[in-house]
């Protein structure tokens, strides 16, 4: 049972004149279908996941449209996509979260936009850049600036964000150039209001099909010699195309102030912070009238010289208000100034941090040093008292612990199918000695942090089997690569599988198989379970396992000689496969696929079918895990192994003893994973299974009461 967008989907049918309500990443999807998009395409990732997933879930709606949506196995394939718009007058989206999925996509997207495009495209990536991020500290910019593209970075309000979707895709249109959007987390995630329009279905569509194929035209390819043309068209044609467009349509907004002297130039997603930080210093107020003259740059590449020229003109000093490094916007402003021999002097990154999200602490702590330059008359106390402020909170709580703050890393959730995994690999370990691990994107990511703390290197989605080939031809015991179900469709199949067995390589890799990308929503890829057996499955508890073939066909199919299949939570088991695995007198790829639904899932599928059940009062039973108080000798050994957030400590009920003992908290999900643990390490034998009945028949209340009995009747007085 996956995640319903039934509301948000009602919300994309709005027609002309009523008023949306929602998050921005929600309001750039109506924006799609109100410009008439032809066909979207994306990968998940934070934050632009629900895109797609909406998309996905309203294929009904979409079909009636007549809008091709495809969920795609990456961001390579999602950018060849837009393919289809290079001949044909369709616009078409793509969406991803970045820096990671441009990374993946820079190929096709270069390759677009060397001859250009006659529909217009727009490519929204999720920038997930800062303290906040998940990813690579890195910046969209440089591949708008290297490929020549559009870089669109819309102020958070909602009506402006739908205005540069429409806007983006007529602009990619009149320059022939491709458009990317970027959305901080905090764009995507603002709510708003917008007049909605009505939705428009492509003139050419899925109901209305084109009769012939475009006429062949090789300055429409990617090749040599064409290309020499393409790169002096971007320059002569295409970029001042698109400058007309943006100065003629406004989409660079300006915001006068009293203090016509000076200037601030800022990224359109950063504006509301500016605004912010500026109410400190009583230079702007809750409306975002501001004091200092302000140049929004709703588009961020191409920038257009004569408006930036115009605005430092004749001005005491301009503060580019940049995010992160390198400082691209800055130094391009620097350059087309100077060669207009405009003295004005440019601050940036001299007072703003180099790197970093931009706070509103970070902003107002740039401003007031630039501010202390040029408006040094300006009462400033009660910003420094608030900058001071925070400062000295953070030094008190600091001063106020006798040592620091224990980490709170992310874990895995109750009940994953791998955690298991990787107490087995702890585990086998202690057998066949430390192993070189490399890890990879996705949930078992997690499993770098403590207790587990495996896995050398992260170089990739999917690519983790090949980077061990580095490593393993130079170590004297085999190195063991980890990779998840999404990784494996995703990139792992080509860059790692098909190259270790091309090579012959001797290599352990271990896939965790839970039936979804689940590190992005749980989405539904090729080896997800199907239709048939998620239905048969939920008159039962257990999770979904052997429902799917996928994986090991095409293992198989690629002429894998050694394959195991695994439960995840049989520890024993998996130990031993990976002892095995490691030690093994086969020479060539070994594969284990550690099988577990993702327990999200699981818990989806499972709740509203227990909960079916109890309405209509039928017996239920449910599996806890406890820990016997008089037999757990305080060791903790479990804990160690396991890292589930259930397993806790408390005092000690036998004042006798120090040590706190083991105990299972409310949220237990019954995966059994502690008792599997015990076993297989030997551990104590504090553990015991309970299964707790409601609506229980009447023998069993019989059988209780006198169990009862018994009990107090042997109970010491």
């Amino acid at each position: 049972m996956e995640v319903s967008f039934s509301q948000e989907i009602e919300s994309l049918r709005m027609g002309d004149g009523e008023v949306f309500h929602g998050e921005g990443i929600l309001a750039i999807t109506k924006a799609l279908l109100q410009s008439g998009v032809a066909y979207v395409g994306g990968y998940q990732g934070a934050p632009v996941s629900h895109l797609m997933d909406v998309l996905v879930q309203a294929k009904g709606y979409m079909d009636e449209l007549g809008v091709h949506v495809e969920a795609c196995s990456n961001e390579a394939s999602a950018a060849a996509m837009l393919g289809a718009s290079i001949h044909y007058p369709l616009r078409g989206a793509v969406t991803w979260k970045s820096i990671v999925g441009t990374n993946v996509a820079a190929d096709a997207l270069s390759n677009l936009s060397s001859p250009g495009v006659l529909g217009g495209v727009l490519v929204v990536v999720g920038e997930d850049y800062g303290e906040g991020a998940s990813v690579i500290q890195e910046r969209t910019h440089a591949y708008a600036l290297k490929s020549g593209m559009i870089l669109l970075d819309p102020r958070p309000d909602l009506t402006q964000m739908v205005a540069m979707v429409e806007h983006g895709f007529a602009l990619s249109e009149a320059s022939n150039m491709p458009a990317m959007m970027e959305l901080r987390i905090r764009a995507c995630h603002v709510r708003g209001s917008f007049v909605a329009k009505d939705n428009r279905s492509p003139a050419i569509s899925t109901r209305h099909l084109m009769e012939e194929p475009a006429i062949f035209n090789y300055a429409k390819l990617a090749h040599p010699p064409v290309t020499f043309r393409h790169e002096k068209l971007k320059y002569e044609e295409r970029l001042p195309a698109a400058r007309r467009y943006i100065v003629s349509n406004g989409l660079n907004e300006l915001k006068p102030g009293q203090h016509a002297d000076l200037g601030l130039i800022v990224q359109g997603g950063l504006f509301n912070t500016l605004v912010r930080a500026l109410q400190g210093f009583g230079l702007a107020d809750a409306f975002a009238e501001l004091a200092i003259p302000t140049l929004i740059l709703n588009v961020t590449s191409p920038l257009v010289p004569e408006q930036i020229a115009d605005f430092c003109a004749g001005k005491r000093a301009v503060l580019v208000i940049e995010e992160g490094q390198p400082e691209y916007i800055e130094q391009e402003i620097a350059t087309l100034l100077r060669r207009r021999q405009i003295d004005t002097p440019l601050h940036g990154k001299d007072v703003l941090p180099m790197g970093g999200e931009y706070t509103a602490e970070a902003i107002t702590t740039g401003l007031s040093l630039w501010l202390a330059q040029v408006l040094p008359a300006l009462d400033t106390t009660s910003v420094t008292r608030w900058l001071q402020g925070n400062q000295e909170r953070r030094q008190a709580v600091a001063q106020s612990l006798d040592q620091a703050l224990p980490m709170r890393p992310p874990g895995f959730c109750i009940g994953c199918p791998e955690r298991p995994v990787f107490s087995a690999l702890q585990l086998a370990q202690k057998t066949v000695g430390p192993v070189h691990v490399s890890a990879d994107i996705g949930c078992h990511a997690l499993g770098t942090f403590e207790p587990f703390s495996t896995g050398h290197t992260i170089l990739g989605y999917g690519m983790s089997l090949a980077s061990r080939a580095g490593v393993s031809p130079h170590m004297n015991r085999r190195v063991l690569s980890i990779m998840g179900d999404g990784g494996f469709w995703h990139n792992g199949l080509l860059t790692g599988v098909q190259s270790a067995l091309f090579n012959g390589d001797d290599a352990v890799l271990l896939i965790f198989k839970n039936g979804y990308t689940s590190a992005t929503g749980t989405q539904d890829i090729l080896s997800t379970p199907s239709e048939d057996n998620k239905n048969r499955a939920s008159n039962k508890t257990d999770s979904l396992v052997h429902t799917n073939q996928t994986i090991e066909n095409a293992l198989r199919g690629l002429g894998l000689q050694w394959l195991r299949t695994v439960e995840s939570y049989d520890v024993a088991r998996m130990r031993s496969t990976l002892e095995e695995a490691l030690t093994s007198p086969f020479n060539g790829l070994k594969v284990i696929i550690a099988e577990g639904e993702c327990q999200l899932e699981r818990q989806r599928r499972i709740k509203p079918w227990l909960a079916s059940l109890l309405k209509k009062g039928e017996r239920v039973v449910r599996v806890k895990y406890g820990v016997d108080e008089d037999v757990c000798n305080g060791d903790h050994a479990c804990i160690r192994l396991s890292g589930c957030p259930t397993l806790t400590l408390k005092d000690n009920p036998d004042p006798l003893k120090l040590d706190p003992v083991a105990t299972v908290i409310d949220g237990c999900v019954g995966c059994g994973l502690c008792g599997a643990n015990a076993h297989a390490a030997t551990l104590c034998p504090s553990f015991y299974r309970a299964e707790i009945v409601q609506n229980p028949r009447w023998h069993e209340r019989l059988l209780h009461s006198l169990r009862g009995l018994v009990v107090r009747a042997l109970s010491p007085a």
